[in-house]
């Protein structure tokens, strides 16, 4: 006999239907495109709402097998116009009309798709790593570990708990009144030396009740047994933590730090959905630095004047105190002008090359630029000049350049998309 079920309750509202599923699978390369093209326009907020993203039509086809070449006969009832042997016209024009020509060719419209906050961000963010884990593979996978969880009623008889079943056991015997076997040895060494045949029946009868109650109420039962109980619990594969260094001096106008902030809550959020044991150190500085929260790092207002060493200082202490390489993965990503005192340039340098980038896996920096000025075009400041010479000797640094809003989606990506170690190098 076939049984068939048939599932009619309603979609949780945390999952998709399968269908949806299948369809971001089979359609994933064209609605991550669609992603990335519709995310460089919009505000950070933005990005975590989802939103509507279109996608050509002719992506969505089905594949299906196609009979190709070969003669076939075919009947045309009502024709007129031709007889066998003539060739039929293809109808349609080019196709794909353009509204510029009405009436011309097959037109297509694009297939709009709503896409929810979680399904948006993980698109934006699929192709997206921490890259260079040379040291320490950082998995999103995490290592299974065990702990006591508690008892169980069931489980194997090697984790059967002795004491706890005991216990149990005891307080059903109280609870349930079980005659106590010294209660029956008492009555029964009294029946021996009474003489009284009416005494003796009532002992007897007595000692046969306590007796058979006795037989009723077990001293272990089943319900009484209880197991160690254990489950798994994740530990995470290897640490990481990641810097982020922003200069807030008076060089920096509010369009530059826009644009920083920008970068920095990109990354926020990129860290925080993509993997979930990472430390996240802020650190702002003018003329000097400091370690703050992130509400600080986001929104409290400073001014002063710019010495870059003064965050890298500050970097090195806290991973000296906190986080030591050899256990940590380390990141940083520095936003800045470009603009240092002369001076500092040379500690600045030294730092990096002899503190932070042996102990660091990769340190990424973004040079803003003022508005309406083009990336391309921005001249080299000298943090641009000292960190391009630090990369030509090798050093784990990729830079960026940006003067726009619409840059930041395209410069991230660029940085922290998962590529090879030899790409890697060349960026």
């Amino acid at each position: 006999m076939v049984i068939h079920i048939v599932d009619r309750r309603l979609n949780p509202g945390s999952k998709s239907l399968e269908n949806r599923q299948r369809f971001l699978r089979r359609a994933k390369a064209l609605v991550q495109g669609a992603v990335k093209k519709s995310s460089q326009d919009r505000d950070i907020k933005d990005v975590l709402e989802g939103g509507v993203v279109s996608i050509p039509l002719d992506g969505m086809d089905e594949p299906r097998f196609r009979r190709e070449g070969g003669t076939r006969d075919m009947v045309l009832p009502g024709n007129k116009k031709f007889i066998e042997g003539d060739m039929l016209p293809r109808s349609g024009g080019e196709g794909r009309g353009k509204p510029s020509d009405p009436g011309e060719g097959e037109g297509e419209d694009a297939f709009r798709f709503v896409l929810s906050r979680d399904e948006f961000v993980d698109l934006f963010l699929d192709d997206l790593e921490l890259p260079d884990l040379a040291k320490r593979k950082l998995a999103e996978a995490e290592s299974e570990g065990i702990q006591r969880a508690g008892y169980a009623t069931s489980g194997s008889p090697a984790n059967i708990s002795v004491s706890r079943t005991v216990s149990r056991a005891m307080a059903r015997r109280v609870a349930l009144r079980r005659p106590r076997p010294e209660a029956i040895a008492q009555l029964e060494a009294e029946l021996a030396a009474c003489e009284d045949e009416t005494r003796r029946t009532e002992l007897m009868a007595e000692i046969e009740a306590l007796k058979a109650k006795a037989r009723r109420i077990p001293f272990i039962d089943p319900i009484d047994i209880r197991y160690r109980r254990f489950e798994t619990l994740p530990k995470p594969v290897a640490q990481a933590v990641m810097f982020c260094l922003m200069d807030v001096s008076g060089s920096m106008t509010e369009h530059m730090k826009d644009l920083a902030k920008r970068f920095y809550m990109l990354l926020y959020v990129f860290l925080k959905r993509r993997y979930r044991h990472v430390e996240i150190v802020f650190i702002r500085h003018t003329d000097r630095a400091e370690e703050v929260d992130e509400e600080t790092f986001f929104h409290g207002p400073a001014t002063g004047g710019t010495l870059v060493s003064s965050a890298l200082q500050t970097m090195h202490d806290i991973v000296r105190s906190r986080f030591r390489p050899s256990d940590w993965n380390i990141y940083a990503a520095q936003a800045s002008d470009g603009d240092n005192s002369f001076s500092d340039g040379e500690v600045a340098g030294r730092l990096l090359t002899e503190m932070i980038l042996p102990a660091s896996q990769f340190f990424a920096y973004l040079e803003v630029g003022e508005a309406g000025s083009n990336s391309f075009d921005m001249s080299d400041s000298s943090l641009w000049s000292l960190y391009e010479r630090l990369r030509a000797d090798g050093a784990p640094l990729s830079m960026r350049k940006v003067s726009d809003r619409s840059q930041i989606f395209p410069v991230f990506h660029d940085l922290f998309q998962r590529r090879g170690k030899h790409e890697r190098a060349a960026s």
